[in-house]
C-alpha cells in the first residue's frame, strides 16, 4: 500500500533492548513514522497520551510488564484495543504462541529478525486494519452503533422494541417522469450522489439511514435511548435534504422535489435475514411516518403532532389541517416552516 509522507502509518516499538530498537528504526523509518517505548508501562503511557499508532510492535520478554500483559491492557481499553499487536520474540514454543494469541497477539515475529519477513507481516497486518476501517465506516451508514457492536462481538443481535424515536420518509416527486428521460446509469449516479449526500447530512444529526426503496428513503433518530431530541435532530435533517436539493437544481437538471415526512414513536428494530440481513425497523409507527410523507407537500417537511410535541421549542410551523391517514383516522399534521 502506497501513502504520502505526511500520512506514513505509525508503528509503536516496543522493546528493552537498544539494539532491537535500532535494528527495526533503521529497518523500518522508510517506510513508516517510527515511536518507541523501551517499556510495556511506557508502551501504554504513550496510548494514553499520544495519537494512536497503527500497529505495535511488542516484546514479549520485559522487564515489569511482559509482552503478554501489555497486550491484555491494550485488549482491554475501547479506545486502543483494535490496534493490530505483534509479538516479537526469540520465544517459539507452541505454548507461547496460544498465549500471545489468546491474549489479542495478531501475529507473531521471531528473533533474529527476517527483513523480509517482518515488512511483509507489518505490511499485511496494516492493510487488513485498513480493510477493517473501511468495513466499519460503511457499517455505521447503514446500522445503529449498538448492532454494530453486537455482530462483531456477538455475530448477532436481538431484535428490540424502541419506545420512542422518529422516522423519516423522503419521495421524490414525478420520479416515473424522471426516469423517461434517462440512461440507466445516469439514473443510478444521480440516486447515488443524492443519496450519498442525504447519508452525510443523517451522520452530521447522529440519525442513521434504515434503507433506500427506488427512490425512497428512510431514515430513524433515537435508537436505544440515545438523544432525547431525536425529533428535532430528525427534522434538521429532513430541512437539510431540502437545502442540498435546492442548491443541486440550481447547478445541473433535472430538478429533484422531495416530499418528507417525519412521525415520532415507538418501533420494532432488528436484523432481517441470514445470509444478506439488513437492519429495519417496523411497526405502527412507521407506516405513519410512510403516509405522512405521501400527504405532505414538496420541498417541504411534514410531521405529525407527536413529532411537534417534542421539538415545538425548535421551529415554527404551519398546519396543513385534519388529514385522513389510512389505518389511523383523522390526524393533524403540521409544515415546519423554511
Amino acid at each position: 500500500m502506497l501513502y504520502k509522507s505526511e500520512q506514513l502509518p505509525v508503528i509503536l516499538v516496543v522493546d528493552d533492548s537498544v539494539e532491537n530498537l535500532q535494528v527495526l528504526s533503521a529497518l523500518l523509518k522508510d517506510f513508516y513514522r517510527i515511536k518507541i517505548a523501551k517499556s510495556g508501562e511506557k508502551a501504554l503511557e504513550i496510548l494514553n497520551q499520544d495519537a494512536l499508532p497503527n500497529l505495535i510492535l511488542l516484546d514479549v520478554i520485559m522487564p515489569g510488564m511482559d509482552g503478554f500483559e501489555v497486550c491484555k491492557a491494550i485488549k482491554a481499553n475501547p479506545v486502543t484495543q483494535k490496534i493490530p499487536v505483534i509479538f516479537i520474540t526469540a520465544l517459539n514454543e507452541v505454548m507461547d504462541e496460544t498465549k500471545g494469541f489468546r491474549s489479542g497477539g495478531a501475529d507473531f515475529i521471531t528473533k533474529p529478525f527476517n527483513p523480509d519477513i517482518v515488512l511483509a507481516r507489518i505490511k499485511t497486518h496494516l492493510e487488513l486494519q485498513a480493510e477493517r476501517v473501511k468495513s466499519e465506516a460503511l457499517l455505521r451508514v447503514l446500522l445503529p452503533e449498538n448492532v454494530i457492536s453486537d455482530l462483531i462481538s456477538k455475530g448477532s443481535h436481538t431484535p428490540e422494541i424502541h419506545e420512542n424515536v422518529s422516522i423519516l420518509f423522503s419521495d421524490f416527486v414525478g420520479f416515473t417522469s424522471i426516469t423517461t428521460t434517462m440512461s440507466p446509469v445516469e439514473l443510478i449516479e444521480e440516486l447515488s450522489s443524492i443519496f450519498s449526500e442525504f447519508d452525510e447530512i443523517c451522520s452530521k444529526n447522529d440519525a442513521t439511514r434504515i434503507k433506500t426503496i427506488g427512490d425512497a428513503y428512510m431514515a430513524v433518530c433515537g435508537l436505544n435511548g440515545k438523544h432525547a431530541d431525536h425529533a428535532a435532530r430528525l427534522s434538521r435533517v429532513g430541512l437539510g435534504f431540502i437545502e442540498f436539493l435546492k442548491k443541486r437544481n440550481l447547478q445541473h437538471g433535472p430538478d429533484w422535489i422531495c416530499r418528507i415526512g417525519i412521525h415520532s414513536g415507538s418501533v420494532i428494530g432488528g436484523i432481517v435475514g441470514k445470509t444478506r440481513f439488513v437492519y429495519d425497523i417496523m411497526g405502527d409507527s412507521v407506516n405513519i411516518a410512510a403516509r405522512v410523507e405521501s400527504n405532505g407537500r414538496p420541498m417541504r417537511v411534514a410531521i405529525t403532532q407527536e413529532t411537534l410535541a417534542q421539538c415545538s421549542n425548535e421551529f415554527e410551523f404551519e398546519s396543513i389541517g385534519e388529514v385522513l391517514l389510512k389505518g389511523k383516522g383523522e390526524t393533524s399534521l403540521f409544515l415546519i416552516k423554511d
